[in-house]
């Protein structure tokens, strides 16, 4: 049992990792989205957009990271975390 839950993947340190980067990322968003919504200048409205589109892509790709993470575990638990 204790192999088991060494070897899923909440026991993986690159796993948590991932995850941390994904919630400061989420923040990230959250903050370009409310300098958007606060800018009147143009050239800082600009400025914001790419910030969101940017870290928008960045979101989708660690999402993309822990979906293919969690669907690899899903198919062989046992052989996910070497």
């Amino acid at each position: 049992m204790n192999r088991i839950l060494k070897n899923s993947v909440f026991g993986d340190k690159r796993y948590e990792l991932l995850l941390e980067d994904l919630d400061r990322t989420k923040h990230d968003l959250d903050s370009a989205y409310t300098n958007l919504s606060n800018a009147v200048e143009p050239d800082l409205i600009d400025c914001y957009i790419y910030e969101v589109q940017s870290v928008q892509m960045r979101y989708k790709f660690l999402l993309g990271r822990v979906k293919q993470i969690e669907d690899s575990y899903a198919k062989n638990p046992l052989e996910a975390g070497s």
